[in-house]
C-alpha cells in the first residue's frame, strides 16, 4: 500500500479522536470553566494539526495520481506503438490516417499517411466496402492476417496469423490417406498363363508400382495377387491429383505393350485421422471405381463427396457366367422368402426399363410369387407407346402394371422391391417405395455414382453389359427349367437390348449377342422390335430439324440445339444424338434441348475415341464412355452451350497435356 494511503488512514484516526475530544471539552466546560478553556486551547491545537495533516495528504494524493497518469500514458503510448498487433486509422476516402509501429514494420511506406488502402491490398478494400463483414482473413504481401474492423472509429486491427495458417496447412497436408490399388482383370487374364509367364508379368507390374511408390513418397504393400494397400499423406495425394493419376495411363500402356490388357482401379479414403474410417472410405471408393467400370480412381472423403479420375477407356468385359448364376440363385432365394415382388425403374421409362421389368416379373412368376411392375401413366413417353399398346392386348400381363400409390398400399415387411436400370433413388418413379421397403435389390448396367440406394440386400451392377435387359436375360437362363418366355416377353427384352446398343452397334460384347440369341430362340420377334422402335412423322421431322442445325465444334465433335420455344421428349433428344454419330467424321455428338419437365438436357454420344462420360461429369451428369447425359436448371440454351464448349475444351486440353506428359 502507498505510504500516503497509510498516512490517510492515520489522519482518519486523528479526526475521530478530535471528535471525541470535542465532546470531552464540552463536558469539562459544564463542570469547570477554567479547565474548559485549557481543554479548548488544546483542542484548537489538535484541530490545526489535523488540518495540516489533511492538506499534506491531499497534496501527496494529487502527486501520486499525476505520476500514475503519466506512467499509464507513457506505457499506453509504448504499447500502441510497439505492440505486435497492427493498428490503422483511415479516413472517409479510405486513406491512411495513422498506423502504429508494427504496421510500418510489416508494410513500410505502404502505410504512410495519405496512402490509399488499395495500395496495401485490393482485397482489404473490398472487405471494408462490404458493410456486413467485420472479421475476415486476408493475404497481404507474404503475410496472412485476421483483420477486425471498427467502422465507427474507422480503425482496423491486424493480427498476424501466418504461422497459425502454416501450421494448419502442414497439419492438413500431413493427414494420413489410405488407398487400395486393384489390378482389374488380373486373375482372369493370368488363369491361362504358365507359371513362368505369370511370374514375369507379376514381377514387372509389381516393380512398376513399387517404383511409382518410391517416386511419389508413399508406402505400398501387396496384400493379394491383385490388390495392394498404400499409405500416404494429403500432400502426396494433392500431387497425384495434379497429375490426374497418370499412373493409370502408364500401367495401361505398359500392359498393352505386353498384350495383357490389365488396368488399375484405386479407392482412396481421406479427410480424417481415424484409421478405421479411412479404411472403410478407401474400400468404398474402390467399390465405386469398380462399379463404374474400373480403370479409374475414386477419392472418397468423410463428408461423402467423391472425386473421380480416369475412366477414359471402354470397360473390358469381365463378368463371368459364374457370377450371373450366383446372382440368379440369390435372387431366387430372396423371391422365395418374400410374399410378393414389386419392380420399379427410373422415371420416363424406356425400352430397357420395361423389358428388364418384364424379365424380373417372369422370374417372380416362375418361383410362384406375385409380381407387379410399377408404372405411372403420367410418366409415359412416345418411345414405349407402341410396346405398351401391345402389352395391353394381353390382359394377364397388363394387369401386372400398377400405379405407385397402389404399390405403396401393397407393400409389406416381406415384400421384395427390385430396382432396374438405375441405382439412384432420386431417379426412380416413386422414392417412397425405397424408404418404406426393408428388402431392395438393385440390377443396373450404369456406372455407379455417389447417389446410391442405401443398404440393398443384393446388388447386380455390371457396367460392362450393354443394358439391364441383357443382365436380366442372363439371370433368366439360371431360373427353373419350367420357365417359358412367351413371344411378347422375349421381344420386350430384345427391344431393351436393341435400343441401348443402337441396333447392336455400340457397347456390345459377346455376351450381348448370346443374350439376343437366347431371346430369339424363345420367340423374340425382330420385326416387332423394329415396329416398337418406329416413330411417327412429326417426331422424325423434329429430329431432322435439330440435325440440320448441327455444327462441328472441334476434332469431330458435333453440337446441335433444339428450338428454344419447344420442349422435347428425352428419348427424342437421345435419338438425335445417336443419329448424329452416323454422320461421316463425327466422333462425338451433343444435343442440347429443353425437356418436357422444363430442364435443359444434354445428351452425349461417342464412338469411343472421345470419353463423353468425363465431359458430362464435369457438368454434374454421368453415364458411360460412349453414352452420357446431364440436366441443367438454366434459362438459356445458349448459356448451356457455352458451358458445354468450356467442358469440351477442358477435356481436350487435359488430353493434350496427358500426351505431352
Amino acid at each position: 500500500m502507498p505510504k500516503f494511503l497509510k498516512k490517510r488512514f492515520f489522519g482518519i484516526h486523528i479526526a475521530t479522536l478530535f471528535a471525541v475530544t470535542s465532546l470531552f471539552v464540552i463536558t469539562i466546560f459544564f463542570y469547570n470553566i477554567t479547565l474548559g478553556f485549557a481543554a479548548l486551547i488544546g483542542l484548537v491545537m489538535l484541530a490545526f494539526i489535523v488540518i495540516q495533516r489533511e492538506l499534506l495528504l491531499r497534496k501527496e494524493l494529487l502527486d501520486y495520481l499525476s505520476t500514475l497518469t503519466r506512467q499509464v500514458e507513457r506505457i499506453g503510448d509504448e504499447a500502441i506503438r510497439d505492440i505486435p498487433i497492427g493498428m490503422l486509422l483511415y479516413d472517409d476516402e479510405l486513406r491512411v490516417k495513422w498506423a502504429n509501429k508494427q504496421m510500418k514494420t510489416w508494410f513500410q511506406e505502404k502505410v504512410s499517411v495519405g496512402e490509399s488502402l488499395e495500395s496495401l491490398s485490393a482485397d482489404l478494400m473490398s472487405i471494408i466496402n462490404n458493410e456486413e463483414v467485420n472479421h475476415e482473413e486476408v493475404a497481404i504481401l507474404e503475410h496472412r492476417f485476421r483483420i477486425e474492423i471498427r467502422r465507427n472509429e474507422r480503425l482496423i486491427y491486424f493480427f498476424d496469423v501466418t504461422e497459425q495458417v502454416e501450421i494448419k496447412r502442414r497439419y492438413e497436408q500431413e493427414k494420413p490417406v489410405f488407398a487400395i490399388v486393384y489390378l482389374d482383370n488380373y486373375d482372369e487374364l493370368t488363369q491361362g498363363m504358365g507359371d513362368t509367364e505369370r511370374s514375369t508379368l507379376n514381377s514387372q507390374v509389381t516393380d512398376m508400382l513399387n517404383k511409382w511408390a518410391v517416386k511419389q513418397g508413399l508406402y505400398l504393400k501387396r496384400s493379394s495377387s491383385e490388390k495392394f494397400f498404400a499409405v500416404l499423406n494429403r500432400q502426396v495425394l494433392d500431387e497425384l491429383e495434379r497429375t490426374k493419376f497418370s499412373l493409370l495411363d502408364d500401367v495401361r500402356e505398359f500392359t498393352s505393350d505386353l498384350n495383357v490388357p490389365i488396368t488399375l482401379s484405386i479407392g482412396v479414403g481421406c479427410g480424417t485421422a481415424d484409421f478405421q474410417e479411412l479404411g472403410q472410405l478407401a474400400q468404398s471408393g474402390l467399390d465405386l471405381a469398380l462399379g463404374r467400370g474400373g480403370d479409374q480412381v475414386a477419392i472418397k472423403q468423410t463428408d461423402g463427396k467423391v472425386k473421380f479420375y480416369g475412366g477414359k477407356t471402354n470397360p473390358i468385359e469381365k463378368r463371368t457366367r459364374v457370377r450371373a448364376r450366383v446372382i440368379s440363385h440369390a435372387l431366387r432365394e430372396l423371391i422365395l422368402d418374400s410374399d410378393k415382388v414389386l419392380i420399379m425403374g427410373h422415371r420416363q421409362p424406356d425400352m430397357d426399363v420395361i423389358g428388364s421389368a418384364i424379365g424380373i416379373l417372369k422370374v417372380a412368376q416362375v418361383n410362384d410369387k406375385e409380381g407387379y411392375i410399377i408404372f405411372s401413366k403420367e410418366d409415359r413417353n412416345f418411345a414405349i407407346e407402341k410396346l405398351i399398346e401391345k402389352i395391353k392386348e394381353e390382359p394377364s400381363l397388363w394387369s401386372r402394371f400398377v400405379r405407385p400409390e397402389v404399390a405403396l398400399d401393397m407393400m409389406t415387411a416381406k415384400t421384395l422391391l427390385v430396382i432396374v436400370d438405375t441405382h439412384k433413388p432420386s431417379l426412380v418413379i416413386e422414392e417412397k417405395l425405397i424408404q418404406k421397403s426393408e428388402r431392395v435389390v438393385v440390377i443396373d448396367h450404369h456406372r455407379r455414382g455417389e447417389d446410391f440406394i442405401e443398404e440393398p440386400v443384393l446388388v447386380y451392377m455390371e457396367p460392362y453389359a450393354s443394358s439391364t435387359s441383357e443382365l436380366v436375360t442372363e439371370l433368366l437362363e439360371y431360373q427353373p427349367e419350367r420357365l417359358k418366355l412367351n413371344m411378347l416377353e422375349a421381344t420386350a427384352l430384345l427391344a431393351g437390348i436393341t435400343v441401348d446398343t443402337n441396333n447392336f452397334t455400340l457397347r456390345t460384347g459377346s455376351r450381348t449377342f448370346d443374350a439376343a440369341s437366347y431371346l430369339r430362340a424363345r420367340g423374340a420377334d425382330t420385326a416387332l422390335v423394329q415396329k416398337f422402335l418406329s416413330e411417327d412423322l412429326s417426331k422424325f421431322i423434329q429430329r431432322s430439324k435439330m440435325i440440320e442445325k448441327a455444327k462441328i465444334y472441334r476434332d469431330g465433335v458435333a453440337i446441335t440445339k433444339g428450338d428454344p420455344n419447344t420442349s422435347y421428349e428425352q428419348v427424342l433428344i437421345a435419338q438425335t444424338a445417336d443419329t448424329l454419330l452416323s454422320i461421316s467424321d463425327v466422333k462425338a455428338a451433343f444435343v442440347i434441348s429443353r425437356r418436357t419437365d422444363g430442364k435443359i438436357s444434354i445428351s452425349a454420344r461417342s464412338l469411343g475415341e472421345i470419353n463423353v462420360q468425363v465431359i458430362m461429369e464435369s457438368l454434374n451428369g454421368g453415364g458411360h464412355l460412349t453414352n452420357a447425359a446431364t440436366q441443367l436448371d438454366d434459362d438459356s440454351l445458349e448459356a448451356v452451350e457455352t458451358l458445354l464448349k468450356q467442358a469440351i475444351d477442358e477435356y481436350f486440353d487435359d488430353q493434350e497435356r496427358g500426351d505431352e506428359g
